[in-house]
């Protein structure tokens, strides 16, 4: 089993597949930084398909059995469902999800996305009220959509649809209870985030920050709530459910409850840099690599030496880091 310095295996990877998004929501994309003169890759640049199945299979090969698709948003690129094909096709590999905004995710849409291959489907979603959600994310599109959305990913029969919401104090708390009353019985399990200080373009504060015991108490208000174990080592989210209720939830809790010591995850950029953490400062390029040889023994030899000297615990080490840390961009490794 591959292990880092601090003997956490690697299981996940994150590959994100364009840097491109059609929200400009402000803890990711913000509008002012990512305006219309905001030049984004070129096609040239991404990974193709080709090399993004043979990086995931080596990942594979070292013990990863997850593999999540992000963006930006992951359906902005064409035949995505190509890729995903391929990647269902890898000896090994368990669990295959995509993230969304689900803007793009039509009924036709999510029946060949779970058909293609995709076991799960999480989909951001930060408010109910048109309003609030207009605002955040930063074009006004119309909350009535992403529910649509929502609702079509739970009609194609995807293992699992999950609902994540970021929490930001003074934008949208007030949407929790709303939020989580909304999907009661509604086959869907709602994950409230943290508001986390990914790169730097956010202009993060910590006094932004609804706590993850500011969420639990703020439901324990109106329903009695019951803890549920974590379905495996490394989650994220602290599990409950509401008391004689069907509605799972969840809350990540990166910034006020660190969990660095169980990460398992390793994250692909769209160019083909690897970063070893979210909140990483730079990555080590694959795609060079992958351009100069058809060999696997490079990408392998590369990857293994890279988590093999892994010693990432940022969340953990937060208080101690200097304001003007440079981070890589949430849109450029997904989240």
């Amino acid at each position: 089993m591959l292990l880092d310095k601090l003997k956490r295996p690697i299981r996940d990877l994150r590959i994100s597949v364009t840097d491109r998004c059609n929200f400009r929501c402000g803890y990711c994309m913000p509008k002012d930084k990512y305006g219309r003169d905001h030049q984004f890759l070129k096609r040239k640049e991404l990974l193709t398909f080709e090399e993004i199945e043979q990086v995931a299979r080596v990942f594979v090969e070292l013990g990863v059995v997850k593999i999540r698709l992000t963006g930006g948003e992951p359906l902005v690129r064409k035949d995505l469902e190509s890729l995903i094909q391929r990647l269902k096709q890898i000896d090994g590999l368990q669990d295959l999800s995509l993230t969304t905004n689900a803007s793009l995710l039509s009924a036709k849409r999510a029946t060949t996305l779970r058909e293609a291959g995709i076991n799960r489907i999480n989909i951001s979603l930060d408010a109910l009220d048109a309003k609030t959600f207009g605002q955040l994310n930063g074009v006004g599109y119309p909350v009535e959509d992403v529910l649509s959305g929502v609702k079509n990913a739970c009609q194609a029969g995807f293992d699992q649809v999950k609902v994540n919401m970021v929490v930001q104090a003074g934008r949208n708390e007030s949407s929790i209870l709303p939020m989580l009353e909304y999907f009661i019985g509604k086959d869907v399990v709602l994950r409230f985030i943290e508001y986390m200080d990914v790169g730097n373009t956010n202009d993060w504060q910590n006094e932004d920050v609804f706590k993850a015991q500011q969420i639990k108490s703020l439901i324990e208000t109106r329903y009695p709530i019951e803890a549920l174990d974590a379905n495996y080592r490394g989650e994220v989210a602290r599990r409950w459910k509401l008391s004689g209720l069907p509605m799972e939830f969840g809350i990540i809790s990166s910034v006020s409850e660190p969990f660095c010591g169980e990460c398992s995850r390793a994250r692909l950029s769209a160019i083909g840099e690897v970063y070893t953490c979210l909140f990483a400062g730079s990555g080590v390029d694959l795609r060079g690599l992958l351009r100069a040889s058809d060999s696997d023994v490079s990408l392998f030899e590369s990857i293994q030496h890279l988590w093999s000297v892994r010693a990432d615990r940022y969340s953990e080490l937060r208080s101690h880091q200097s304001p003007a840390r440079q981070k890589v961009e949430m849109s450029y490794i997904g989240g």
